[in-house]
């Protein structure tokens, strides 16, 4: 009985440890974008891909953590990670410009629904091929809908005018997190 204390309870920690890792590097990513400008010559998409390299790092670290698989395949998920943002990116950029004459706060909505479910499609699809991911669609639904819920914080983000601060990215970058870690889990 005991044991199956402590279990749950080291389980909330690393829970929390995971959500607070996703915070952390969701504080660092809006913040990107101002240093790789001065990187001179770099083509556009991989720009952006840079930008979610706080985010990669992280799902490196819980991939490795939380799952069996080996090193290179946690290499793997972090790059997946980025080709994820940066479909999640143009995804949202492109609903985005198809709603003009929408009002704002609606265009900015189903830009950040569409951008949370691209990104976390692509993450699911891609760390779920991995040799340890869940094969079981069911162990990724919460991700999917999670990511794709808390994309709509796009249209707080709009409405509040942030730029170099982003709650996007932090709530959405811990929750993915946290729905990862569950997912591998299973």
């Amino acid at each position: 009985m005991t044991q199956a204390i402590t279990s749950a309870d080291t389980s909330r920690n690393n829970l929390l440890m995971v959500a607070a890792g996703g915070v952390i590097s969701g504080i660092l990513t809006p913040l990107l974008p101002a240093l790789i400008d001065q990187i001179v010559g770099l083509p556009g998409q991989f720009r952006i891909s840079l930008i979610a390299v706080p985010f990669a790092v992280l799902v490196f670290i819980l991939v490795r953590r939380f799952s069996a698989n080996p090193l290179w395949a946690a290499l793997l998920a972090a790059i997946i990670t980025m080709v994820a943002f940066v479909c999640a990116v143009n995804a949202a950029i492109f609903i985005e410009g198809q709603t003009v004459g929408a009002a704002t706060v609606m265009r900015y909505l189903l830009a950040g629904l569409t951008g949370g479910l691209v990104g976390t499609a692509v993450m699911a699809l891609g760390i779920g091929l991995l040799p340890a991911g869940p094969r079981i669609a069911a162990a990724w639904w919460p991700m999917l809908i999670t990511g794709t819920l808390t994309g709509t914080l796009l249209a707080l983000d709009n409405a509040l005018g942030l730029d170099q601060i982003s709650f996007l990215y932090s709530v959405w970058q811990a929750a993915v997190a946290v729905r990862l870690v569950m997912a591998l889990r299973s």
